[in-house]
């Protein structure tokens, strides 16, 4: 599901979730928008803002809905509960990347990368962004065309190395990548720049937060061969895994817990495919010294 926007309001992916929970609770109890509008005392268009996560939900709302809908049942209702507190305070985070232009169509993923527990990120073609050096970062700017302004260009840069330092801290972002050979073999900005990126590579790899593998040529086909993927996941419970998806002309999340988990089935497949931390390291660095 994209991203979306109504007025001055920005859908979040928890507010998406909470507001497709009660539109299936809704519906299940055959009531309409008109109904659950009267329920509290507001407008259908309230309901249409709520289910469509537009706008962050108040506990007595959501309290007086699940009672209407008919869900008895104290932890389905303090799984709602707990859903709006979280969307609620990523809402009102200001984070650093709501003040940089330059992280566009990124800022949710960004935002969503900032508070959580851990990322699984398979790659085909790209180091991963946490992983790239700021060389390799610019090379990939000025390449992709879109930005021709050094200074803008400096700026997405700037923006990619302020995201790696969730790598480092009291509460390190536990990233578990899986590269394909082809990423460490294009020569994204000459030989030099990826003699360095490939040597940064190796560091991450001993950071203890960080698990990297790498899928060789040889495998042949493979679950995941259609397309790059990010799963985000968080540490509280009542939150889903989250797959970002970033294609050329569009951004795609899937937010829903058999999707996500389909995922995280094709992203094991394809690990267990991969060569094992040690062997990927000599991989790696065989490749970084033939450059």
């Amino acid at each position: 599901m994209n991203g979306s926007t109504q007025g001055n309001r920005a859908s979040t992916v928890l507010g998406r979730k909470l507001g497709g929970e009660l539109l299936r609770l809704r519906d299940a109890a055959g009531k309409t928008q008109a109904q659950a509008a009267g329920v509290l005392s507001a407008t259908s268009t309230k309901i249409v803002k709520m289910e469509r996560g537009w706008v962050p939900m108040r506990d007595p709302d959501i309290r007086a809905l699940s009672e209407f809908y008919g869900l008895a049942d104290p932890q389905a209702v303090k799984r709602l509960l707990d859903l709006a507190r979280l969307d609620r305070e990523r809402r009102k985070a200001k984070g650093w990347w709501q003040h940089s232009p330059q992280a566009g169509a990124l800022a949710e993923y960004i935002a969503m990368e900032d508070v959580a527990s851990r990322v699984r990120t398979w790659q085909l073609s790209l180091i991963p962004g946490l992983f790239q050096t700021a060389e390799y970062a610019r090379s990939l700017a000025v390449s992709g065309g879109k930005w021709e302004d050094p200074d803008e260009i400096e700026r997405i840069v700037e923006v990619r190395m302020k995201r790696q330092e969730r790598l480092a801290g009291e509460c390190p972002l536990h990233v578990y990548a899986v590269v394909w050979e082809a990423a460490l073999r294009q020569l994204v900005g000459g030989r030099d720049v990826m003699r360095a990126q490939l040597g940064r590579l190796l560091e991450v790899a001993e950071l203890s937060n960080v698990r990297l593998q790498v899928l060789p040529y040889w495998t042949g086909g493979h679950p995941c061969i259609t397309g790059a993927f990010n799963i985000v996941s968080f540490a509280e419970t009542e939150a889903v895994d989250v797959v970002h998806v970033d294609s050329i002309a569009s951004t795609v999340w899937v937010e829903n817990e058999e999707e996500s988990a389909e995922y995280s089935a094709f992203f094991d497949r394809t690990a267990r495919l991969s060569l094992a931390q040690r062997d990927s390291v000599v991989l790696i660095d065989s490749i970084r010294k033939e450059m």
